[in-house]
């Protein structure tokens, strides 16, 4: 990729109308994939967006021996686990590249090979979440772990053997890591104050088809049976609600229309009550969910977010960009990653009025209150945005700032759209088809 490749020109004050597609969620199928490495014969995953993370787990995957090749369906993965082996170091490093999923490896590969290698890891910089936990986890169930300098080496002597976790917060990632883990422990783990994002329960639905033991309460508590083999699966992944929600928020930030087609309600209510108090529109078919500025002043709002069923903190960056088009105050506080509001200095620097606050404001006190982290923001609108030049910070605040730039007058640069390409499918060919003004430099788009 050529520099000016990473550059998107977008020239804004036109709305976003049209049709597209949201195929299976980035947050549950890189992890199904995964998953495929527990069982004794090929698994089929349908619905599969062409993402980065996807193209990371294929290629971790195909490294530890795992075929994986297409199926008789668009969006069709077939990954035949037959022959897992051990795989080159250098080359893990390689493939992961940013990526944190390789974490996610542990658990089936210390149960096919009886020992697993992670290399340094990355992700979103949108705050702290502590690799050093899934560790712990893994302990818990009998790995023992070696500190390289080039990450960390994994045995499991003894095998692994169920075991009593209590998360002290309800992290996706750390409930991931026992759901893979715990299905082949010997014994029952019993996994309290679990998230349970409708990802993990579709997690879940893959590992039980596969042969899994696993019963929710709804409590928070998820209760694993370890068994003796597991099989392949057939599954279709479930819609990803956040690429959703972000076109959701795109029509209403730029006055457009927007058809998304394969969006769910189900996974979405939520979002949909608070779009409606804003004053957005939506309506439901069998197909997906049409989402719409009705004309008239957008309402401010008073936000908070929330591990599920609250408001998703991956909803709430383009939301934010919709808010300051509306009339009064919005407060924010974002509760899940403690410095996901940083992304709105660019939004001030568009001509927004957001100002952050270290106090939880709007709602109640939370983790990060007594922690000098600008967590909470107080929107004021509506204000005209500006086109600007912009360097995009993470995945959901870049898409923020393309929604911003299309909702501007005037041109901007947005530097570093290829992370956007970590979770949203084939995103300028959508933007295009939706009439954004588009163009990458030397070559136009839309």
């Amino acid at each position: 990729m050529s520099v000016n490749d990473d550059v998107l020109l977008v020239h804004g004050g036109t709305p976003l109308e049209g049709e597209i597609r949201v195929r299976g969620a980035k947050n549950l199928v890189p992890k199904a994939m995964v998953a495929a490495l527990l069982g004794s014969e090929p698994s089929r995953l349908r619905n599969v967006p062409d993402i980065r993370d996807v193209r990371v787990v294929r290629g971790l995957l195909q490294l530890h021996g795992v075929t994986v090749r297409p199926g008789e369906e668009p969006g069709e993965l077939v990954l035949d686990p037959t022959r897992v082996e051990s795989a080159n170091v250098a080359d893990i490093d390689a493939h992961a590249g940013s990526s944190r999923i390789p974490i996610l490896f542990c658990g089936p590969l210390l149960h096919r090979l009886g020992h697993a290698f992670i290399p340094g890891l990355g992700g979103c910089d949108i705050g702290g979440r502590p690799i050093d936990f899934h560790f712990d986890v893994l302990r818990q169930f009998g790995a023992v772990i070696e500190k390289r300098a080039d990450g960390q080496y994994l045995e499991a002597p003894k095998g692994l053997r169920g075991t009593k976790i209590r998360l002290p917060y309800p992290s996706v990632g750390a409930t991931e890591q026992v759901l893979l883990t715990a299905v082949l422990a010997e014994g029952v783990t019993e996994l309290s104050n679990a998230a349970v994002e409708p990802e993990i329960e579709d997690l879940i639905c893959v590992l039980q088809k596969m042969g899994a033991i696993i019963a929710m309460d709804t409590d928070r508590t998820i209760r694993i049976t370890g068994v003796d083999a597991l099989r392949g699966y057939n599954h279709q992944a479930l819609p990803d609600r956040l690429e959703a929600a972000s076109w959701a928020s795109a029509a209403l930030a730029t006055e457009g229309d927007i058809y998304v087609r394969g969006a769910q309600q189900r996974s979405m209510m939520t979002f949909l009550n608070t779009y409606r108090k804003v004053g957005g529109a939506f309506e439901i078919d069998d197909e997906g969910i049409r989402f719409w500025h009705p004309g008239g002043q957008l309402k401010s709002i008073a936000l908070e977010t929330d591990v599920h069923p609250g408001f998703q903190t991956d909803w709430q960056q383009p939301l934010v960009v919709a808010l300051t088009q509306a009339t009064g105050l919005s407060i924010i506080h974002e509760t899940v990653y403690e410095s996901r509001l940083g992304f709105t200095s660019a939004l001030n620097q568009m001509g927004a009025h957001i100002q952050l606050y270290r106090e939880c404001l709007g709602g109640s006190d939370c983790r990060f209150g007594q922690r000098n982290f600008l967590h909470s923001a107080v929107v004021s609108g509506p204000t005209k945005l500006q086109g600007a030049d912009l360097v995009i910070p993470d995945l959901r605040g870049g898409f923020s700032y393309l929604i911003a730039a299309l909702a501007a007058q005037g041109t901007s640069r947005v530097h570093g759209i290829d992370l956007i390409n970590r979770g949203y499918e084939n995103f300028m060919e959508k933007l295009v088809d939706l009439g954004a003004k588009v163009e990458l430099p030397g070559q136009a788009l839309g």
